[in-house]
């Protein structure tokens, strides 16, 4: 049997609630709510780091921030760094990349919106041990993308909304190696695409209509009143207009590769918190931030299958494997508890202000600040929206004990040597 073609679709910063099937009320994703309906939701899926670099090196790699190299926001995932490209190319997989890489050397004084990141050129052995790569090292231009890579020697300026871009040169490669009868290897594509990344106030493309921010629905945890208000109504608008346009996108994608045997996955590096506890942006805990969407596709597996597991998108890789080697997903599967960190402290404005390490069930989480004080512990089953900090609470001491040694054990399990 030939095994089967393999596609990401990663996006940034679109955290789990935000889908229409979630029943977001400001969500408009008809496309991902029709491709929910055909895969597996797993609904308590998480990132295991909320920012961008720590993500993409763990998500590549299977290995945990910093094990992977990448410590600092600026670290350049190691050239030696073994990923799943070079495992499946192994296997004997056309392998390919398109979009948003940010995991180059990057120069710290250079502004992070703008073309000087957009255009800093990924030299081919820095590309992950993809066969066939096109992209960005990064810029945070949602339109009129600069692309090189194996075709484009030069950066080169694409016309049009990014998501459109990306998916659209994807769609042609996939189409292209599936139609060559000299080549009849399976695929293996990721498609890694900003939007929703801020900057939120960036154009979409005609099709969608911008929300009005007073009357976007707000969560509870996002305190009323004053400017956080102000501010997570304002981006939230755009926010969602992003979101939209790029629901169209991807649909647009999965239309393409509809007619194959594929597995498709759909998930994103990491969330946003919109304002939710007073605060915006990533690399915090919170389930806005931490929390992230995971939609699998397998053929013959069934759709619309809601999964319970604690699956983390560091255990992506080997989930992957499986598939090549022909196994079906188990949707019940899944570890005891999943493991969340942030290596070091961003020095951006409006991110996490504080390195940390925690863990996830799906009734608690505990999260420890650097000196291993207990910073937050949430019984996320009475209390999803995480409003009250049981940290202090002498009667949750055992249940906290239990979950810091689960915290010791996992970091023993992937410290070196």
């Amino acid at each position: 049997m030939r095994r089967p073609d393999i596609l990401w679709i990663v996006t940034t910063q679109w955290r789990a609630q935000a889908m229409g099937y979630a029943g977001d009320p400001n969500a408009r994703t008809p496309q991902l709510d029709r491709f929910a309906a055909e895969s597996i939701h797993y609904g308590q899926a998480v990132t295991p780091h909320p920012f961008g670099p720590f993500a993409r090196a763990a998500i590549l790699t299977g290995v945990p921030s910093p094990k992977n190299g990448v410590r600092d926001y600026f670290d350049a995932l190691p050239a030696d760094a073994r990923t799943i490209a070079d495992e499946l190319g192994a296997q004997g997989y056309a392998t390919a990349f398109f979009g948003k890489w940010h995991l180059y050397e990057r120069d710290r004084r250079a502004g992070l919106v703008g073309p000087a990141h957009a255009r800093l050129v990924v030299p081919p052995g820095r590309r992950g041990g993809f066969e066939f790569w096109e992209g960005f090292e990064g810029g945070f231009l949602l339109n009129d993308p600069w692309l090189h890579g194996v075709r484009l020697p030069e950066p080169t300026r694409f016309a049009g909304y990014q998501s459109d871009v990306i998916c659209g040169r994807a769609a042609g490669w996939w189409a292209a190696v599936g139609n060559r009868k000299s080549d009849t290897r399976p695929r293996f594509c990721v498609v890694s695409l900003e939007p929703p990344h801020p900057p939120y106030d960036a154009p979409v493309p005609p099709g969608g209509a911008r929300c009005d921010p007073g009357a976007i629905v707000l969560p509870a945890n996002v305190p009323r009143g004053g400017d956080i208000e102000a501010v997570a109504r304002r981006e939230l608008a755009g926010y969602y207009a992003h979101v939209e346009a790029t629901d169209r996108a991807v649909g647009r994608l999965l239309s393409a590769v509809r007619g194959d045997p594929a597995v498709v996955v759909f998930t994103s590096v990491h969330g946003d918190m919109h304002g939710a506890h007073g605060v915006f942006r990533k690399g915090w805990p919170y389930e806005e931030s931490v929390r992230v969407p995971l939609l699998v596709r397998v053929p013959g597996a069934g759709g619309g299958i809601s999964s319970p597991a604690l699956v983390s998108l560091l255990d992506l890789p080997a989930m992957t494997r499986r598939w090549a080697g022909g196994e079906r997903p188990a949707p019940e599967a899944g570890a005891k508890v999943q493991r969340i960190s942030m290596p070091s402290v961003v020095g951006l404005p409006r991110q996490c202000d504080r390195a940390w390490r925690g863990v996830r069930t799906r009734t608690r989480k505990l999260v420890l600040a650097e000196d291993d004080v207990p910073w937050l512990y949430f019984d996320l089953e009475r209390d999803p929206g995480e409003q009250f900090n049981l940290r202090d609470d002498p009667a949750r001491a055992g249940e906290m004990d239990e979950l810091r040694r689960e915290i010791e054990q996992r970091e023993d399990a992937v410290r070196p040597g």
